[in-house]
């Protein structure tokens, strides 16, 4: 864990009063009406946690993006809806800024699709025990899809807003964004800013830099033999991978960031063949610092050299996520100054999980991620949302939008 240094901060961000002054009027009436809506924001994230949604159930991530849509539309902002085939639909929505001459726009994201199989919310489907709100995909990140909603209506009712706020809403985040990658790059090209609402992590913090990942499948292939009759006319692919992953997991460490897991094998036939084939997945994690590519150079080594004789390794598929590089102090110092207004203090961290922020990162725009409502353990049943956090998190990030400038 670790938090920026302070520095100066940026001439492109107009100050934020003093915790006695008082604010501008357009900004008081947009937290008001934020404090006001804590009732309906949680009504809106029970509707959509209790929709399937998971990556590739088109109809369930339509579904999430209709309703999502109503909201926005009702409030009368301009939203148009992007089909993806095989995936479902993305929403990018617009909130114009008081500034004519505005450079640019600010970029809210998130993504509706979830980790859970069809039939998990009728399975565990919404419910509230002691202010935190339980159900699948209610943290990662529902629940920061319908902030962002909140944060947009409120800059379209009342203002406040110098520059245009931008909101993409993709559907394929949770398996690496395959297919709407280009979605982002087209639609967030021209960002001076992006503010990811991925869920805030337990300790209240936001994350300031996320690693890259791969995930590599391979296969390693021997010669089949009896193990009791002729194993040494075979040549064991079990034998052969054991000794690619020991070289494997003996590069975790080889530049500062760089981790390597071997998570997953399957192969052989039965007890007493020599094996002819073995299957395995490697999960490598880098950061924007590390040189990837060479690293990937001696994973493919490392695959393909024969570590026995007789047996041979491939790499089957490939595919990554970028990483988010560290935030720019003065957008972070922005973000803390909001939530010390409203009444809350908040650090900044690393994390080894990757996001879209890392695609709108590479594309060269400065990242800000995890903003969304404090939320917990992710990806499994006891996923949660505190739902006292709803309204100051709301408020802190339309505070930052107002004072980006």
């Amino acid at each position: 864990m670790s938090s920026q240094p302070h520095s100066s901060p940026s001439p492109q961000i107009a100050s934020i009063a003093a915790h006695s002054a008082p604010l501008p009027p357009a900004s008081q009436t947009v937290l008001d009406w934020l404090a006001s809506q804590q009732q309906a924001m949680t009504e809106l994230l029970a509707q959509i946690v209790n929709i399937d949604s998971g990556s590739g159930h088109e109809a369930g991530t339509r579904a999430v993006a209709a309703v999502l849509r109503a909201r926005l539309e009702s409030a009368g902002i301009a939203v148009q809806t992007l089909p993806e085939p095989g995936w479902g639909d993305c929403l990018l929505a617009r909130v114009p800024g008081s500034d004519a001459a505005a450079a640019g726009h600010l970029q809210l994201m998130g993504h509706m699709d979830t980790v859970f199989p069809l039939g998990t919310a009728a399975e565990r489907p919404w419910r509230v025990e002691d202010g935190k709100a339980y159900g699948p995909g209610v943290a990662d990140m529902k629940s920061g899809l319908v902030m962002n909603v909140f944060v947009a209506e409120a800059l379209a009712r009342f203002g406040g807003n110098a520059s245009p706020v931008h909101l993409l809403f993709t559907c394929d985040e949770e398996v690496g964004s395959p297919a709407c990658r280009h979605v982002i790059r087209q639609h967030v090209q021209g960002a001076r800013a992006v503010l990811n609402a991925e869920p805030g992590r337990i300790s209240g913090n936001v994350v300031n830099e996320r690693k890259g990942s791969y995930r590599i499948d391979f296969e390693v292939t021997g010669v089949a033999a009896h193990a009791g009759i002729n194993p040494a006319q075979g040549a064991s692919a079990i034998d052969a991978l054991a000794r690619k992953i020991l070289a494997l997991h003996a590069l975790n460490g080889c530049e500062p960031g760089i981790t390597v897991n071997v998570g997953f094998i399957q192969g052989g036939m039965a007890s007493n063949v020599v094996a002819p084939l073995a299957t395995a997945h490697a999960d490598l994690r880098y950061s924007a610092d590390n040189d990837v590519q060479g690293v990937l150079a001696r994973i493919q080594a490392i695959i393909e050299e024969e570590s026995l004789p007789r047996t041979s390794g491939r790499i089957l598929e490939s595919r990554g996520a970028l990483p988010m590089a560290r935030t720019p102090d003065y957008i972070l110092e922005c973000y803390q100054r909001s939530a010390a207004l409203v009444g809350f203090a908040v650090q900044a961290e690393s994390t080894g999980g990757a996001a879209d922020s890392g695609i709108t990162s590479d594309m060269g725009i400065p990242s800000l991620c995890a903003l969304g409502p404090v939320g917990g353990y992710p990806h499994s049943e006891r996923e949660f949302c505190d739902l006292s956090t709803f309204v100051p998190r709301a408020q802190a990030l339309a505070l930052t939008l107002m004072a980006l400038r």
